[in-house]
C-alpha cells in the first residue's frame, strides 16, 4: 500500500505511533476520573450533578420556586455548562430527585420520576417538572460569598464552581456510583446525623480514631427500611479499609398464615423477585408456597404477599430459603474511591473522608469569613466618607453646585478616596435628613464590632472550628432525622435442599431391561402388570418415597443417581434413562436401588467379594456416575441389597454348587469404593472350572426371621438350630445343602416358622 506524506515534513509533529496512543488513551482516562465518573470529595458531586445543581440555582428555581419542565433545565445545562447528550444529563437529574434513589434528594421532582422496581422507569423531560429541593440549600447557600473557584465553562462564554462549598459531606450522606478507566467508585449513603455526630467529635478530638468514629457512624443508612445485617466487625473492617460488602435484607411480618414482605432492600424490584419466586414454583423447588401476589400501592409502597399452602408450613424456614435464592436478600460492593482535595483519586478509610472535608470545610469557611470581612471593611470606609459629608453638609452642597468637577474637589477637600466621594454624590436629597445620620452612626457601630468579631475568629483555628461545629449543629437540627436502615445481626439464611422442598408420599419406581424408568404413586401398584414398550419387560423395581433417591449400577461397576420424584408418571412408559445419565453403550444398566440416605447397602460380586456402603455414598454429583466396586476377571456385579440393622442382621449366601454360609453382616467392612472382602470362600479352581462355581443368591436375615428354600415343589425353611448348622465365619466355604435342594429354583426370608421338610 502506498502512504502518501506531504515533500515537506517541516512543522509536522512526528511521533511513534506506539507513543500517542498510550498519551492519548491517558488523557482519556484521567477525563473519564477527574472529570465525569468520580466524585470530590468536598461537595460528593459528580461533574455533571454539580452543573446541574448550578444551572437549576441560576434558573431561579429554589426550593419555593414553582416547577418548571425539566426539558428547560436539562437545555440550560447542556447549552451553558454540560455539551454532552441529553439522556445521559436528564437521567443524572432525575437520579437525583428520586427518594429511594437518594438519601436525601437533591431534586424536587413532579410527575413520573420512575418507582422502586423499576428507577429508569421515568417519563421523557418534556413531561416532568423539576425545582431544587430544600436540601440543596446545603451546598449553595455560600457559593456567591467567595467560597468557590470559578473556572470557565467549555466555550469559555461563562463561568461556573469548580467544587461547590458543601455545608456537610454530601459525599457520605448521599454516597455515589461511578466506573471510570481502571477503576471504580461505589460509596454507600449514612445518616446525617450520625455523620455530624461523628464530624463534631473530629473536631473536638482531632486524635480521635476509627474505633470510635464506628461507635458514632453505625453503618450505611440507605433510603429502605430494610435490615443491613452486616455485622459491626465486617463494617468497621470496611470503615478501616475503604472497601467490602454491606448484606441487606428485606423487611417481613407474618400476617395470620401469610408472609408479607414490607421492605425490600436498595434497589431491590418487588416485579423481580415474584419472578424468581414464581420460577422456583414451576420448578417444583417450593411446593409449599401457593401464590404469591403483589399488592403494592400509593399507602404501602411495597406489599408482596407470599402465601404458604397450609398453616403447617414452617414459614421462618420458607424465608430463610428465599433471602437464600432471591433478591430478597441483596449485596453491595462498598468502595471508597474519590476525588480528594489534593485532585487525586484515591481510596480513603472513614477517618480520612472526614478528617480531609474538614479541611475543605475549614477553608471554605475561611474565605467566607475573609469575603465577610472585607465587605464589612468596604462598608465601613464608604460610612466614614458620608459621615464626612455629614460634618460638612454645607460645603459638600456647594461643591457639588458650583464645581466643574465635584468629585475630584470632594477628595481633594475632604481627603477622600474615590469610592467614597461617589458614594457622597449618590446621595439623594431625601437622606440628607438628620435620621440619616443617626442610622449611619449605627450601622457604622454595628459594623465595628461585625469586623472586630471577624478578624478575631480568623486570628484563631479553634475559633473557626468552633463556628463550624456551631454550624453543623444548626444543619443537622434542620435537616437531620432518624436512621431509616435498621442494622441487625442476623443469622445466614440457608436455602432448603432438595429433599426439604419435596412432597413425601409413597412411590414404586419401575426399571425396564430397556432402561426406561417411571414412578407410579403408592405401594399396591403391581409392576408385573404394567406395560412396557414392545420387547421390552421389567427390569426391577423398588417400593420408596418421593424424597429418596434411585442408584442405578452398570455392569462395569459404576453408579449413578437420580431423585426419585424427578420420574415421569407410570400411566405411560416413562422415559430413557440414558436421556439423564451420560452411560457406556456397553455398560448397560444391570440393577436399581431405591432407598433414603442413612439406609446401609451391600454391594457385592459373584465372585464372592463385597461391602457395605452407606447409600449416600452412591450419589453421584454428576450424569457421568461414580466407580463403586472393583469387579475381577469375569466377575458380574449381583442386585444390591438393603441392610435393615448392621448389628442384629446376617447375611445368608448361597452359591451355585449348593453351598449355604450365614454370618453376622457387621463382619463386613463399611467401604466408599473397592474390591470389598471375601464373603464365602469360592476356591480359584472352582471359579476357573468349566462348571464355574458362583454366589448364586444372597439374602439379608433381620433378627429372628427363617430362611425359605424353594426346589420345584418342595421347600425347606431353616430356622433356629438348623439355620444355625449353616452358620460359620465370614469368608468360611460354607455347608452342603440338602441333595434335592442343591439347585435351588428360589430363596426367600420369612419370619416366626418352624424348620420343616416337605
Amino acid at each position: 500500500m502506498t502512504v502518501n506524506t506531504p515533500d515537506n515534513m517541516e512543522g509536522f509533529e512526528t511521533k511513534p505511533f506506539i507513543d500517542f496512543a498510550q498519551m492519548a488513551y491517558l488523557n482519556y482516562s484521567m477525563y473519564v476520573i477527574l472529570d465525569r465518573a468520580l466524585p470530590h470529595i468536598g461537595d460528593g458531586l459528580k461533574p455533571v450533578q454539580r452543573r446541574i445543581i448550578y444551572a437549576m440555582s441560576q434558573l431561579g428555581l429554589g426550593k419555593n420556586a414553582k416547577h418548571k419542565k425539566s426539558a428547560r433545565t436539562v437545555g440550560d445545562v447542556l447549552g451553558k455548562f454540560h455539551p454532552h447528550g441529553d439522556t445521559a444529563c436528564y437521567e443524572a437529574m432525575i437520579h437525583m430527585a428520586q427518594p429511594f434513589s437518594y438519601r436525601y434528594p437533591l431534586v424536587d421532582g413532579q410527575g413520573n420520576i420512575g418507582d422502586m422496581d423499576d428507577p429508569k422507569s421515568f417519563a421523557a423531560m418534556r413531561y416532568t417538572e423539576s425545582r431544587l429541593a430544600p436540601y440543596s440549600e446545603l451546598l449553595l447557600d455560600e457559593i456567591g460569598q467567595g467560597t468557590t473557584i470559578w473556572i470557565p465553562n467549555f466555550d469559555g462564554s461563562l463561568e461556573e464552581p469548580k467544587i461547590l462549598p458543601a455545608r456537610l459531606p454530601n459525599l457520605l450522606l448521599n454516597g455515589t456510583t461511578g466506573i471510570a478507566v481502571g477503576m471504580a467508585t461505589d460509596i454507600p449513603p449514612h445518616n446525617l446525623c450520625e455523620v455530624s455526630r461523628a464530624l463534631i467529635q473530629l473536631i473536638d478530638d482531632p486524635d480521635t480514631d476509627i474505633e470510635k468514629i464506628c461507635t458514632l457512624i453505625k453503618g450505611p443508612d440507605y433510603p429502605t427500611r430494610a435490615e443491613i445485617i452486616t455485622g459491626p466487625e465486617q463494617i468497621r473492617e470496611i470503615y478501616s479499609t475503604g472497601g467490602g460488602k454491606i448484606k441487606m435484607r428485606a423487611e417481613y411480618t407474618f400476617e395470620d398464615d401469610d408472609i408479607v414482605i414490607t421492605a425490600l432492600p436498595y434497589h431491590g424490584s418487588g416485579e423481580k423477585i415474584i419472578e424468581q419466586i414464581a420460577g422456583q414454583m414451576e420448578a417444583k423447588k417450593l411446593p409449599m408456597v401457593n401464590d404469591i401476589r403483589n399488592e403494592s400501592d400509593h399507602e404501602n409502597p411495597t406489599r408482596l404477599v407470599i402465601v404458604p399452602k397450609s398453616a403447617k408450613v414452617n414459614k421462618q424456614g420458607l424465608v430463610n430459603h428465599l433471602f437464600a435464592t432471591t433478591d430478597l436478600e441483596r449485596s453491595y460492593r462498598v468502595n471508597l474511591n474519590m476525588i480528594g482535595i489534593d485532585g487525586y483519586p484515591r481510596v480513603k478509610n472513614i477517618l480520612t473522608i472526614l478528617s480531609e472535608w474538614l479541611e475543605f470545610r475549614l477553608e471554605t469557611v475561611r474565605k467566607r469569613l475573609e469575603y465577610q470581612l472585607d465587605k464589612v471593611v468596604d462598608r465601613l470606609h464608604i460610612l466614614e466618607g458620608l459621615m464626612a459629608a455629614y460634618l460638612n453638609l454645607d460645603e459638600i452642597i456647594r461643591i457639588i453646585r458650583d464645581s466643574d468637577d465635584p468629585k475630584t474637589e470632594l477628595i481633594s477637600r475632604f481627603d477622600l478616596s474615590e469610592r467614597q466621594a461617589e458614594a457622597i454624590l449618590e446621595i439623594r436629597l431625601r437622606q440628607l435628613a438628620k435620621l440619616e445620620e443617626i442610622r449611619i452612626m449605627s450601622e457604622k457601630d454595628k459594623l465595628e464590632e461585625e469586623r472586630k468579631r471577624l478578624e478575631k475568629i480568623l486570628s484563631s483555628d479553634t475559633l473557626i472550628k468552633k463556628e463550624i461545629k456551631k454550624e453543623i449543629r444548626a444543619d443537622m437540627k434542620k435537616y437531620g432525622d432518624s436512621r431509616i436502615s435498621p442494622i441487625k445481626e442476623r443469622e445466614e439464611a440457608r436455602a432448603f435442599s432438595e429433599s426439604d422442598v419435596i412432597e413425601t408420599e409413597p412411590v414404586t419406581v419401575i426399571l425396564s431391561e430397556n432402561g426406561w424408568i417411571r414412578s407410579a404413586k403408592g405401594h399396591e401398584i403391581v409392576p408385573d402388570n404394567l406395560k412396557f414398550k414392545a420387547n421390552d419387560h421389567l427390569l426391577s423395581y423398588s417400593r420408596t418415597w418421593s424424597d429418596a433417591h434411585a442408584a442405578f449400577f452398570d455392569s462395569e461397576g459404576r453408579c449413578y443417581s437420580l431423585g426419585c420424584h424427578t420420574f415421569p408418571s407410570a400411566r405411560g412408559f416413562g422415559e430413557p434413562i440414558t436421556g439423564r445419565l451420560s452411560i457406556k453403550p456397553d455398560a448397560f444398566i444391570k440393577y436399581m436401588v431405591a432407598e433414603k440416605e442413612e439406609t446401609i447397602i451391600f454391594v457385592f460380586s459373584d465372585h464372592g467379594y463385597g461391602f457395605l456402603t452407606p447409600f449416600s455414598n452412591l450419589k453421584a454429583k454428576s450424569r457421568n456416575g461414580k466407580f463403586l466396586i472393583q469387579l475381577p476377571e469375569n466377575a458380574a456385579l449381583m442386585e444390591p441389597v438393603p441392610v435393615f440393622n448392621k448389628e442384629t442382621d446376617r447375611i445368608a449366601v448361597v452359591t451355585s454348587k449348593g453351598r449355604l454360609l450365614v454370618f453376622p453382616v457387621n463382619r463386613m467392612a463399611v467401604l466408599d469404593k473397592g474390591k470389598g472382602n471375601k464373603i464365602i470362600g469360592i476356591p480359584p479352581k472352582e471359579l476357573k472350572s468349566e462348571d464355574p462355581e458362583r454366589i448364586k443368591t444372597l439374602k439379608i436375615l433381620p433378627s429372628g426371621s427363617n430362611l425359605v428354600i424353594r426346589s420345584g415343589k418342595h421347600s425347606l425353611r431353616l430356622s433356629g438350630a438348623n439355620l444355625e448348622e449353616y452358620t460359620g465365619r465370614r469368608a468360611q466355604r460354607g455347608k452342603k445343602l440338602p441333595g434335592g435342594f442343591r439347585h435351588a429354583t428360589s430363596i426367600e426370608v420369612e419370619s416366626n416358622a418352624d424348620t420343616t421338610t416337605e
